[in-house]
């Protein structure tokens, strides 16, 4: 049965460049590299002194050990730091050519061109191209790398929300984080503005043996609308890659954002990824995720429900093909009254393929009201596969409505032979039983906006 749906197809995805004239840092993790890095970046003193702090708690901190293993990840043979031979361009034709082939061959400029209001890409540690539409730009709205908001105009406003909602001390994956981060985006949306087109961030790793640590920083002002993208990729290696990045996002009263990722990283790479959302009065905060590729993932975004009335929507999906032992899910904090949160998440399982889903709701005194609802279904291929559902709940109040169903199986061999006496074929029964088990997902990513994402969500099907 698992022989009709192949694993996504990553021909678009497997191609690289050597490193020719590429700065890029011994592998391992000591001081002496975080302060190299720290100058490499022209870190502000504050910002430099942090790193330091963090590399002194990650020292530390303890491997987590209630996940999948990752004991083939040596940071002694993970470089840090990995700069391509450019600087920030403008305008892509000034990119370097072999750097503007991956991108393209990944769709993005034709993304931008076509229907995004602006794109951001990042080649192994750095931002090589950043744009964003002079009409959005009109509208007060700030979308730079956060490297240059750093040390900017924007300075205190990344000052005073850099690593407040995933502190150093949160995992030993959060620290390392934030000793040797580089690269990633800083988008702030003033007050009432809707951005009527998305934002998109593209993050492609190159470099084997090498890790990619970009942090994302947003805030979306009062009653302010935004639709944030972010997709991913690597080359596959013989060899460990690791991928820490951070997501921060701040979503202020009676805002809201969607935040989609679509992430296809290979599976040599270690994806252990924290994202974070603190949701203000009224606020709406909308996860749309898609995990596919990866050797390990541990990937949870979490929601703090904070202000009266605030609500989040997680809608997921993973898929777990051989060699791939992937952890998801999603956690929702609920602080104020009334606030309520949705969980719908899909797994898909195959070849021997292991798919976790561990989901945390936890609902404090002070959330008087507040409703919470989980929906977790699996599907396994075949007999070799494995699917958990480790669903945990924290209700501390007995105003609250909690619920949570879960579902693991296979394809019901009654929908086969409903849709065989149809005049289907049993493969193209089982690969269209597949597609509906996903749509729900997949209807709620953006598709249109590159072929690039057309290629992770379809699962590939043909006849045997």
């Amino acid at each position: 049965m698992g022989d009709t749906v192949r694993d996504v197809d990553r021909s678009l995805y497997d191609f690289r460049y050597d490193e020719d004239d590429f700065y890029r840092i011994e592998s391992g993790l000591t001081k002496d590299i975080v302060l190299r890095i720290a100058k490499e970046k022209n870190d502000p003193a504050w910002m430099r002194d942090f790193r330091l702090k963090s590399l002194e708690i990650y020292n530390r901190s303890q491997v987590p050990q209630w996940g999948p293993p990752i004991d083939g990840l040596d940071m002694d043979h993970i470089a840090t730091y990995v700069r391509p031979n450019t600087g920030m361009k403008g305008s892509w034709d000034e990119v370097p050519d072999d750097i503007k082939n991956t991108f393209e061959k990944l769709g993005i400029p034709q993304a931008e061109r076509e229907s995004l209001a602006g794109v951001g890409a990042q080649y192994d540690s750095e931002l090589v191209y950043h744009n964003l539409q002079k009409e959005v730009a009109e509208q007060g709205v700030i979308y730079t790398d956060l490297e240059s908001a750093l040390v900017g105009e924007y300075k205190d406003m990344v000052k005073e929300h850099f690593m407040k909602l995933v502190p150093p001390t949160d995992h030993k994956f959060a620290a390392l984080h934030g000793a040797v981060w580089s690269g990633g985006s800083f988008v702030y949306v003033p007050k009432g503005v809707k951005v009527e087109i998305p934002l998109q961030s593209y993050f492609r790793l190159n470099a084997k043996g090498a890790g990619q640590f970009e942090h994302t920083l947003i805030i979306v002002d009062e009653g302010a609308d935004l639709h944030f993208i972010e997709g991913c990729s690597a080359p596959k290696y013989n060899e460990a890659n690791l991928h820490a990045g951070c997501v921060e996002l701040y979503v202020r009263k009676n805002a809201r954002l969607r935040y989609s990722t679509i992430e296809n990283w290979s599976k040599n790479m270690y994806n252990l990824n924290t994202k974070r959302a603190l949701v203000e009065e009224g606020a709406r905060m909308e996860w749309i995720s898609g995990s596919f590729g990866s050797h390990t993932s541990y990937l949870y975004p979490t929601t703090i429900l904070k202000g009266d009335g605030g609500h989040c929507e997680f809608t997921g999906i993973t898929f777990a093909g051989e060699g791939q032992n992937l952890d998801t899910g999603a956690k929702m904090i609920h602080v104020g009254k009334k606030t309520s949160s949705y969980i719908n998440s899909k797994s898909i399982s195959k070849s021997g393929g292991v798919s976790t889903y561990r989901s945390s709701i936890q609902i404090m005194k002070t959330a008087k009201g507040a409703k919470s609802s989980v929906d977790c279904a699996s599907l396994m291929l075949d007999s070799r596969s494995r699917s958990d559902t480790i669903p945990a709940m924290d209700v501390r109040t007995s105003d609250a409505d909690v619920g949570h169903e879960a579902k693991i199986g296979r394809i019901s061999d009654e929908a086969v032979f409903y849709l065989m006496s149809r005049g289907i074929s049993e493969a193209e029964a089982r690969a269209m039983i597949v597609s509906g088990f996903a749509s729900p997902v997949s209807k709620e990513l953006p598709l249109e906006y590159a072929a690039e994402m057309n290629n992770l969500i379809k699962l590939e099907m043909e006849n045997t």
